[in-house]
């Protein structure tokens, strides 16, 4: 493998914003922004919007969505009107 062509691959903490959760693992991203681990090192740090911690397909919170009402709304809107 050629060295040159590569991107670094280090530790880095990923912190989820929505749920306040935390996870160390390696990647190639980078930040200038910096955190303090449990195991006493410093890591550089990246905040996302979503993790599977606060993901609703991976929490079980899905949103309900109102199926029977749009398929009558559609069925009401789009029935075939008498004379066509």
């Amino acid at each position: 493998m050629n060295n040159a062509i590569h991107p670094a691959y280090a530790p880095v903490v990923f912190r989820d914003r929505a749920a306040n959760h935390a996870f160390l693992t390696r990647s190639t991203m980078t930040s200038e922004r910096t955190i303090e681990w449990a195991d006493g090192n410093t890591y550089p740090v990246v905040d996302v919007e979503i993790s599977n911690v606060s993901h609703p397909f991976y929490t079980g919170n899905q949103r309900v969505l109102d199926t029977a009402g749009r398929v009558e709304r559609f069925e009401r809107r789009y029935a075939q009107r008498p004379g066509r």
